[in-house]
This record gives C-alpha cells, sequence and structure tokens, in this order.
C-alpha cells in the first residue's frame, strides 16, 4: 500500500513530536544531585581589607589521598574543578612577600616533607593543566602538619588579628598553613590623612549649594569661612569670592578672587578649566567696584 505525501509528512511531525517531547519529559524528571565536589566559600576581614577562598570541596571517599589522588611534586589546583581562588581587597603579605591587592589562583606542588604554594594569574584556569609557572606572583614554601582528619577538602581562616590572618588548607590528615598579614596601622593612618586633608570640603559643598540655589548668603559665608579656616583652596576663596560679589561687596570679592588665582596656580583643573573664567569675572568686578 502506497502513503501518499501528506501522510508521509503527518507521520514525520508525529515522530519528531514524540522524540522532543520524550526528551523534555526526561530533562524535567532528571532529579537534583549533590556535587561530588561542592562549591565553598570562606570570607574574613582583617583590619580593613576584605579576604576570601573560593574552592570545590572534594571527599576522601576511602582514597589515598597524597601520593595518589594527588601527585607529589607536581602542579595541583588545590581543590576540584577550577583552580583555588584567593581574593583580597588591599595589598598583603603572603608567606613573609608582598603581593597587590587582586584575584590570584592557588596552586600548590605537594612533597612528602614540604609544600610550594604559589598565587598565580591564571584565576580562570580550569583543573591542573592550567597552570603556568611564568604567571606565579608569590611562591613560598611550607612545611604540611599531621591532624586526626578532615574527610573533605576545607580552607579554614584562623588566628586573626588587625593585621595578620593564616589561611589553611585541611583534608585527609594533613593541614597547610601559609601567614597572611596587612598593614593595617598604616592604613588607618593614610585615611585619616585623607579626612583630615578633606575636612574642608562639607563646608565648602554647602556653601556653593546655597550660593548656587539663592540660598542665605550669610550662612553661605560662614561655611565657606569655615572650611577655608581648616584649609584654604582656589575651590572655597573662588565661592567665597563669588558669594561676596552677590552681596554686592565687590573690591572683597576681587581681592578674595585673587587669592584664588594665586592657589590656583599649578593645578591642572583650575588652570584649564576654571582660569580664564575667573580672571575674566575678576575683571568685570574690578570695572564695577
Amino acid at each position: 500500500m502506497r502513503l501518499n505525501s501528506r501522510c508521509i509528512s503527518l507521520c514525520v511531525c508525529m515522530c519528531l513530536f514524540s522524540t522532543a517531547s520524550l526528551a523534555a519529559a526526561q530533562q524535567q524528571a532528571a532529579p537534583e544531585l549533590p556535587q561530588p565536589s561542592p562549591k565553598a566559600r570562606i570570607e574574613q576581614r582583617v583590619g580593613l581589607t576584605d579576604f576570601s577562598v573560593d574552592y570545590s570541596s572534594p571527599g576522601v571517599k576511602g582514597r589515598k589521598i597524597w601520593g595518589e589522588l594527588v601527585a607529589y611534586d607536581k602542579p595541583w589546583r588545590t581543590g576540584a574543578n577550577a583552580a583555588t581562588k584567593l581574593t583580597a581587597s588591599r595589598d598583603f603579605t603572603f608567606g613573609g612577600k608582598p603581593v597587590p591587592a587582586g584575584s590570584y589562583a592557588l596552586y600548590t606542588v605537594p612533597g612528602k616533607t614540604a609544600w610550594q604554594v604559589a598565587l598565580n594569574t591564571s584565576t580562570d584556569a580550569w583543573g591542573n593543566d592550567g597552570f603556568d609557572v611564568k604567571k606565579d606572583v608569590v611562591r613560598v614554601s611550607v612545611t604540611p602538619q599531621a591532624i586526626k582528619g578532615r574527610e573533605r577538602l576545607t580552607f579554614l581562616f584562623s588566628d586573626t588579628s588587625d593585621d595578620a590572618v593564616r589561611v589553611e588548607l585541611e583534608w585527609e590528615k594533613l593541614r597547610v598553613s601559609i601567614p597572611i598579614t596587612v598593614a593595617t596601622k598604616q592604613q588607618v593612618l593614610t585615611g585619616i590623612d585623607k579626612a583630615v586633608d578633606d575636612a574642608w570640603r562639607p563646608h565648602f559643598v554647602s556653601a556653593r549649594y546655597l550660593l548656587d540655589n539663592n540660598g542665605d548668603l550669610t550662612k553661605a559665608l560662614g561655611y565657606i569661612d569655615q572650611s577655608i579656616a581648616i584649609k584654604p583652596t582656589w575651590w572655597n576663596n573662588w565661592v567665597r569670592a563669588q558669594i561676596l560679589a552677590k552681596q554686592n561687596r565687590a573690591q572683597e570679592a576681587v581681592a578674595t578672587a585673587e587669592k584664588a588665582l594665586q592657589l590656583g596656580t599649578g593645578d591642572r583643573m583650575f588652570e584649564s578649566f576654571f582660569k580664564e573664567e575667573v580672571t575674566k569675572t575678576v575683571a568685570g568686578w574690578k570695572k564695577k567696584g
């Protein structure tokens, strides 16, 4: 019996529909299962610096780890799947060696009596094959310690203080610990110096807002005088000059604007964008005075 083209097309469509429906049903029916090496993350603030470690955590599962599953004297991603990543928000030292702020792949070379631990810029590497020793930022040697036991590979932060912490790897019956330090005191002092140096700004911003929005000029003058008392700059002197001009005090405005011109000498922003405007404005005030 011959089938016409319409019947053939119908059969083909039914087969395709059945196949697609079966695939969709299988996909929908697939249960969510635990990962063999689940993702893990730890975080720690040390003084003013934020640290984190992102890794995958394999289990021992009755296997011999050191020297078999993890080979001796070969680079290891220090976990499973993608390479373990250490991130720091500020500069730090790793095993006594300076490292800039940023994210780094944490590779290790396990040995029977000593380990090499490296921070490497290949943060997108997958597995052990992505390691490139030329991309090491720092490498330190550490002696592993014996522990009672740890089924899943685990990273820890320990012995945290305002300027130091230890990042530790524990797995099976072994611990590797690396000291990290940060210059918290220097960071705080730098922050204090900056805060003090910028203390003139709040009064300056308040005065400029009142000036630009037809606010209380007497109050604006009080704010700007406080700003100048903390630190005289071309910014606050120029705002003061404009406030005085708006109060019809042209001679005082000219004198203050000339201070702004003097303080702005050598300032790239002032000389590129404001000097011409200030000079023209001062010339106009002088004609009025």
